[in-house]
């Protein structure tokens, strides 16, 4: 079959032979570099000068960043990965920061003409068809626009079908060389990342499609999304990490709209190559077509889920650079963070652990350091996930989205940005007095009680940024509830009289809420319960509130179990409180509590102690 094209056949050391010193040589990406031209490429460094190689994300001994060929070999990338990153940072070659999206315009726009192209594929089919296995991506385009296209044949290289297939006829030049394909294996996730996993998993919802984009904080969250149902994939990248999910039934392919996995490059293990190739379920495509935000969007409940060097307290993210030192690129962040923000149902989570060099530098920063680049703009933020939580940004005020991003921080540098925001002005000054009183809940007290009329209302600890939701519900009490709750009448409430439902330490002081969803996006407080311990006695005074058209649904005896959990875990020996003797549904919750119960009447008020 191969003599009608053996004419194309030839060795890798006469291939590279058509390179010439001055021209731009574009290398295929991921673990689909071509090794074997690439080496022979190298050796004939003291025959040319000033070539120029381009590529994406490029795996393996790239021997051409090196000082000794350094005036034959220039390396522009457009993601730096570590194998070039050095010679970047040290001047010796360059980095062109552009959307992933946007890079096969670049080729067929001739503003970046590509004059050899070498890339690697599986032998071809009786029809002629190779394909470019494990990386697509923007290989295609490349293929399209070099005036020269050298192929690596192996043998070894899955045959992945889509927009992966391309005729011989596309090739000028082959080699057939087998060689093993470069392997990526998933690295053992730290408690820190797989709490970060566990985060961004609670926020994808069955029926979901998925992006999940490259970084060690982001592919946490595959294992957590194995008890999910229908979910669909769109994707620039998959790893191992995919294939429990298609083994528990998770990811949804086939049905009556022939539903594939939809990627463009994989960095895997031979068993991830082994189970993609040939394999139907498996549509992997060019950058044009799985980066285009317009097409992203259109899939419903579109999920993406990225990876982040640093965050500020406004939102802005910067992704490719640690300050003025470039450090990785843009990739496909901002195409899906686009698409996903305009599906319907869709989220854009930003992903990164809470601090970096062991704990000594928070990612987490009042403004991003100089030199930073700005890879999604505050306007264009939604999610925000560390560690600690979640931070839903979008539409928020910079005081909101402050307030939020220090909650998510490491408590270790928690009052430092407090301070910081306090200075910039992001918050007012009479945020100093709660300065050290920015704590995360227990995932403990988080729970859900169902109504007998079937509604669900979730209950969680407060958090800083439920202040507006709670000033709403507040506002919303009629002047009943409120003479109940405060013994008094009150009209206003200002930051003196509700922060402490939201700066509380979950030890000595804790405060839940049971939240239920707005008509359209976010939550709507429906009750508040406390604790606020005094020391002298180890006793914990508790309150209540509850919306009037919420009442009598349980939701007080329901919080104060909560409550009590809390305080029994955190050694305090009991509880008190006090009511207005007409308020005799809380005390009928109270002398029906389940603990040792005492009350008595003083000053017209009834006064009771619980023990554990």
């Amino acid at each position: 079959m191969m003599e009608k094209w053996s004419d194309k056949i030839t060795t890798a050391k006469d291939a590279v032979k058509k390179v010439r010193s001055c021209q731009r040589v574009f290398l295929g990406s991921g673990c689909g570099v071509p090794n074997a031209l690439v080496e022979a490429l190298v050796k004939r460094a003291n025959k040319l000068a000033d070539v120029e190689i381009v590529h994406v994300l490029a795996l393996g001994d790239a021997h051409y960043a090196n000082e000794k060929v350094q005036n034959t070999f220039s390396v522009n990338s457009f993601f730096i990965a570590d194998n070039v990153r050095q010679v970047i940072q040290d001047g010796m070659g360059d980095y062109t920061p552009i959307y992933l999206s946007d890079i096969p315009e670049l080729f067929s726009s001739g503003q970046m003409p590509l004059d050899v192209a070498m890339v690697q594929v599986s032998p071809p089919d009786e029809n002629g068809m190779v394909s470019l296995g494990v990386s697509v991506n923007v290989n295609t385009s490349a293929i399209k626009n070099a005036d020269l296209v050298i192929a690596q044949v192996n043998p070894l290289m899955p045959r992945t079908l889509g927009g992966a297939l391309v005729h011989v006829d596309n090739l000028d030049l082959m080699v057939f060389v087998e060689e093993p394909i470069a392997e990526v294996k998933l690295e053992s996730a730290s408690k820190t990342i797989k709490r970060i996993g566990n985060q961004v998993a609670a926020l994808v919802e069955s029926g979901s499609t998925i992006e999940v984009g490259i970084g060690r904080a982001s592919q946490a969250v595959w294992p957590y999304l194995k008890h999910k149902t229908g979910l669909k994939i769109h994707t620039e990248m998959i790893s191992d990490a995919i294939l429990p999910l298609i083994e528990s039934g998770a990811i949804e392919t086939g049905g009556k709209d022939d539903r594939k996995i939809i990627s463009s490059f994989a960095l895997g293990t031979r068993r991830l190559y082994d189970s993609i190739n040939n394999n139907p379920a498996f549509s992997f495509e060019s950058t044009e077509f799985v980066n285009n935000p317009t097409r992203i969007s259109a899939n419903s409940k579109m999920v993406a889920i990225n990876t982040a060097l640093e965050v500020d307290l406004t939102g802005q993210v910067c992704a490719d650079s640690l300050g003025d030192i470039f450090y990785s690129g843009l990739g496909g962040l901002v195409d899906f963070n686009i698409g996903a923000s305009h599906s319907e149902g869709g989220k854009s989570i930003i992903v990164l652990p809470s601090t970096a060099k062991k704990g000594t530098v928070s990612r987490i920063t009042c403004q991003l350091n100089t030199g930073s680049g700005v890879a999604i703009t505050r306007g264009g933020i939604h999610y925000v996930v560390t560690e600690f939580g979640v931070a839903y940004l979008h539409g928020k005020s910079i005081q909101e989205r402050a307030v939020a991003m220090i909650s998510i921080a490491h408590p270790d540098f928690r009052r430092q940005l407090m301070k910081a925001a306090i200075k910039a002005r992001y918050l007012r000054k009479e945020m100093a007095e709660v300065e050290g009183m920015v704590f995360v809940g227990p995932p403990a007290l988080k729970a859900t009680k169902v109504l007998k009329d079937k509604k669900k209302i979730s209950f969680r600890p407060s958090h800083p940024s439920d202040k507006r939701a709670i000033k709403e519900m507040l506002y919303s009490l009629s002047n009943d509830s409120i003479y109940k709750r405060f013994i008094s009448h009150v009209e206003q409430f200002p930051f003196q009289r509700i922060k402490n439902f939201l700066y509380v330490d979950h030890r000595g002081d804790e405060v839940v809420v049971g939240v239920v969803p707005k008509k359209k996006k976010g939550e709507k407080i429906v009750c508040v319960a406390g604790y606020y311990l005094e020391p002298a006695t180890n006793r914990a005074e508790i309150a209540f509130m509850v919306r009037d058209d919420w009442q009598g649904k349980g939701l007080a005896r329901f919080s104060l179990q909560l409550l009590i959990t809390a305080a029994i875990r955190n050694g305090i020996r009991g509880f008190t409180a006090e009511t207005l003797p007409s308020n005799t549904s809380m005390q009928h919750v109270f002398e029906t509590c389940g603990l040792k119960v005492t009350s008595y009447m003083e000053e017209g008020m009834k006064f009771y102690q619980m023990d554990f």
